[in-house]
């Protein structure tokens, strides 16, 4: 009786559509608890072969094992210009697709409904700094989408007018995704990178008082953990803070002293780090509301690369919620931190060498960061972090194919 009632619920989803299932399963299964058998009819929401998508060639399993055969496979294609063209999503699907919000969220498979109830209950906020790329982002917000959480989107005032149209077509779409309502044009190294996020900050602090953590995002980093696995990993922090934060090395010093003739206020400690972090409600009401941390940021915007300091400084300020004291025992590097995974070109070393942090990068570098390949991705899934950066359609489109695929197939195996 079972089978046939979820036989039926299927039916009617395809010709009803998700929402009218959903309110269906409601009534068929009056809700005391999660239970996952709520959701063994939803098949569909898996990526597999059927979706017929030209990735479909590669060997995912066998990639994601480090098989040499299946990565040679995968290189090869990420070579071939007509492959890197038919993976390619243009702006305008988008644009069109999103007409129909229903049958958007459907065909593009997004979790538009919770699966689990401690989901629901540890919803998390997100800030994504985008201004290219919207495929990119696309697959990006596909990945960490579920309806509890919050997402503020930045889109560079400076883009394309193209990409901020489709990127307002696909936020339009989900209720609890919204376009920040203060733009700014983004200058890398500069104040405007960290005003966005401030920007995002103060947005969802203003629309929802539930979400537990804050997490800033831009359009090339991906998940390489499921909500259900970093709301575990969040809990056990106890409203701590996740973020690089050490010592300033001596090279990075003049970032912080050419600019001014006077020392940092109330002699704080500036701290390096990076411009990525987690932390929780608490700490962003601080950066919203403390007086000191006004005037720290007051004093940090002719600074060179102040997200590489700011965010890291804060944590050390005695009182901020989540916050380790300045002295250099709570260090914290970000191979510690679960913010984000970063391969920078001159870590990188064969598996033999002492002083490597990481293995070589399989795909290519801007800016000395590694732009991952299919090849990265067996070492990256042992890794703690929450995201990782660098990720890129044009660099290796099947490294993003198969960890949404892995990823999706993990969530919805973590409901049985």
């Amino acid at each position: 009786r079972q089978l046939l009632l979820h036989r039926f619920l299927l039916l009617l989803k395809i010709t009803l559509g998700l929402g009218s299932l959903w309110m269906l399963s409601l009534l068929s299964h009056p809700k005391t608890s999660w239970d996952p058998t709520y959701f063994l009819s939803y098949s569909w929401l898996e990526y597999t072969d059927a979706d017929v998508g030209p990735e479909t060639v590669c060997n995912c399993s066998a990639i994601l094992r480090g098989e040499r055969q299946a990565l040679d496979q995968a290189k090869l294609l990420t070579l071939t210009k007509d492959f890197r063209k038919s993976v390619h999503i243009p702006d305008e699907y988008y644009i069109n697709a999103t007409k129909d919000c229903r049958e958007f969220k459907l065909s593009r498979k997004y979790l538009t409904l919770p699966l689990s109830q401690e989901e629901e209950d540890f919803p998390l906020a997100y800030s994504i700094v985008v201004h290219h790329k919207v495929q990119n982002f696309e697959r990006l917000l596909r990945a960490i989408y579920v309806p509890h959480n919050i997402y503020c989107i930045h889109v560079d005032k400076k883009s394309d007018p193209s990409v901020f149209s489709t990127i307002m077509a696909i936020t339009s779409c989900f209720p609890n995704t919204f376009m920040v309502s203060q733009p700014v044009s983004v200058v890398y190294a500069a104040w405007p990178r960290v005003q966005a996020d401030l920007n995002c900050m103060a947005d969802l602090y203003k629309a929802s008082t539930k979400w537990k953590y804050f997490i800033n995002l831009c359009g090339q980093d991906f998940p390489l953990k499921t909500n259900l696995e970093m709301v575990r990993m969040l809990r056990s922090l106890k409203g701590g803070n996740s973020l690089e934060s050490e010592k300033m090395p001596e090279g990075k010093k003049s970032r912080v002293t050419n600019s001014y003739k006077i020392p940092p206020p109330f002699n704080l400690p500036i701290l390096s780090g990076n411009a990525y972090i987690v932390v929780s409600r608490g700490y962003v009401r601080s950066v919203l509301e403390d007086s000191r941390i006004q005037t720290l940021i007051e004093w940090a915007k002719d600074t060179y690369s102040p997200d590489e300091f700011l965010w890291a400084t804060i944590q050390r300020i005695p009182g901020v919620p989540g916050s380790a004291r300045p002295n250099t025992k709570y260090d914290m590097s970000d191979m510690h931190a679960i913010a984000r995974l970063v391969k920078w070109q001159w870590h990188e070393g064969s598996l033999g060498s002492l002083e490597a942090v990481y293995p070589e990068c399989h795909g290519n570098h801007v800016r000395s960061i590694c732009v991952y390949g299919a090849g990265d991705l067996k070492w990256m899934l042992k890794q703690h972090h929450l995201f990782a950066n660098k990720f890129d359609m044009d660099t290796d489109p099947i490294a993003i194919y198969c960890l949404e695929k892995y990823l999706r197939q993990k969530a919805l195996a973590e409901l049985h």
